[in-house]
């Protein structure tokens, strides 16, 4: 009897890659493999890519020299977006045996019949425009939350972004498919559904394989709020545009949607917004802001902004920093621009120097904590839940409220996936979270905790 080949995994990117990956990681085990840590020596190293910006590309060797370390004689497999943008590239990494492209990634397991390194990497891409079905995907076993993917690619030009050259038109799960995935998340004891996507808010098109809008996601989050057996569901980024004032007044009385939206805005100036080719102006941002703080007070509102984009000068800059500094919102996700091939903006006139580029990153991330903190501060004294994750970080562990409030407290491994009542009373100066304990029980009144700024 021969031993079982094991297999790991490493994931760039985004909360959708997670999900891909672990439904990848589910392939292989149906075919007899045994899935290890990638700290471990392992057969195949599978590395699920991102090309989302240029720190992901060096990542990814980065990755390989690891895996090859670990087993020098390991197969490594490339999947993902990198790889379906830029195959040859990757296959030219020393150590990288196969390179698949977006449609071949979920059949990884019918290129790999001998794991003989090879001198130099097999590609197996296809053409873009064929990446036009959709293959459902979520993630169990390696968090306390899943990751369930409901729809895939964009039709959108945004003219920095390479995403729709390596995913794909705008496609989505059936709901009656997610809805499915949902109910079999649920029944694994776990607390807490993220939906993603790449453009979450276009659900429904292509629903079976037209363009038309079979379902909308309004009516994707209420039959979502329905399932049994979950207690939280997240939706992960959002475009401003597509998250309608009927979705926000659903969540704010949902039994399940939580109080946190992720809204990508990308610049405060209307100018840079149209040379991104974004499809809505700042004012749009500004009602949906001003909606959700209308309803839900309390929710956690966060951002993603762009600086550096070709043509942004110190003026146009200073709008977007202005407008967010006055802006209700709670956290930034700020991205130094990086020149990406094959989209529009990367031949742009106007390019913003590197260290202006850092130099505006580095003052919206003080911009951001600020915010972080004030958000944290109008939480003190209320009352909310938080779920515990299952990484024991330095002594503790750490979790999230409803509202996406960071807390920690000394590890207990008892807490793991576990939901609990909490009142927030404290901003330590060094972030930590503290609960208090009576008699080495939780305190079955308010369990007092401080709230983590970060």
């Amino acid at each position: 009897m021969t031993d079982r080949k094991k297999v790991a995994f490493y994931t760039l990117g985004c909360k959708l890659n997670f999900s891909e990956t672990s439904t990848i990681a589910r392939s292989f085990q149906d075919e007899g493999f045994d899935r290890v840590d990638f700290e471990e020596i392992a057969d195949i190293y599978v590395i699920n890519t991102c090309s989302v910006t240029e720190n992901a590309d060096k990542q990814f060797k980065q990755v390989v020299k690891k895996a090859m370390k670990l087993n020098s004689n390991a197969f490594v497999a490339a999947v993902g977006c990198y790889a379906q943008l830029k195959p040859e590239e990757l296959a030219d990494v020393d150590g990288v045996d196969l390179v698949l492209g977006a449609t071949e990634k979920f059949k990884i397991t019918d290129y790999i019949h001998d794991l003989s390194k090879n001198d130099m990497g097999e590609v197996h891409s296809c053409e873009i425009s064929e990446a036009d079905f959709y293959v459902g995907s979520y993630s169990i076993g390696d968090r306390t939350r899943a990751f369930l993917k409901v729809q895939d690619g964009c039709d959108y030009k945004c003219t920095y972004c390479t995403i729709p050259l390596a995913r794909g038109i705008s496609r989505s799960d059936a709901l009656e498919s997610v809805l499915k995935n949902a109910k079999e998340i649920s029944q694994q004891n776990i607390r807490e559904i993220v939906l993603t996507g790449v453009n979450i808010g276009d659900y429904g098109k292509g629903e079976f394989g037209n363009k038309k809008h079979e379902h909308t996601f309004l009516e994707l989050v209420q039959e979502l709020d329905k399932v049994e057996g979950i207690e939280r569901l997240r939706i992960s980024s959002i475009e401003p545009n597509l998250l309608k004032n009927e979705t926000i007044e659903f969540v704010s009385k949902s039994r399940t949607f939580v109080p946190h939206f992720h809204i990508p805005l990308q610049s405060g100036s209307n100018d840079i917004l149209k040379k991104m080719k974004r499809r809505y102006l700042r004012e749009v941002y500004t009602e949906r802001v001003g909606k959700i703080r209308e309803v839900m007070p309390h929710a956690c509102i966060g951002v993603d902004v762009i600086v550096g984009f070709p043509g942004e000068t110190d003026e146009y800059f200073l709008e977007t920093y202005n407008f967010l500094n006055e802006l209700d919102i709670s956290y930034l996700h700020v991205f130094t621009y990086s020149e990406r091939d094959n989209t529009e903006a990367a031949s742009m006139p106007g390019e913003v120097p590197a260290n202006v580029r850092a130099k505006r990153s580095k003052m919206l991330r003080g911009l951001s904590v600020k915010k972080r903190r004030a958000f944290y501060e109008s939480q003190l004294g209320t009352s909310r839940t938080v779920l515990f994750e299952s990484e024991n970080k330095e002594g503790y562990i750490h979790g999230f409220t409803e509202n996406y409030v960071k807390v920690k407290t000394p590890w207990n491994p008892e807490l793991v996936n576990t939901l609990h009542e909490i009142t927030l009373t404290k901003i330590d100066d060094d972030g930590a979270v503290r609960m208090e304990f009576q008699n080495g029980q939780m305190l079955n009144a308010e369990r007092q905790m401080t709230a983590l700024y970060q």
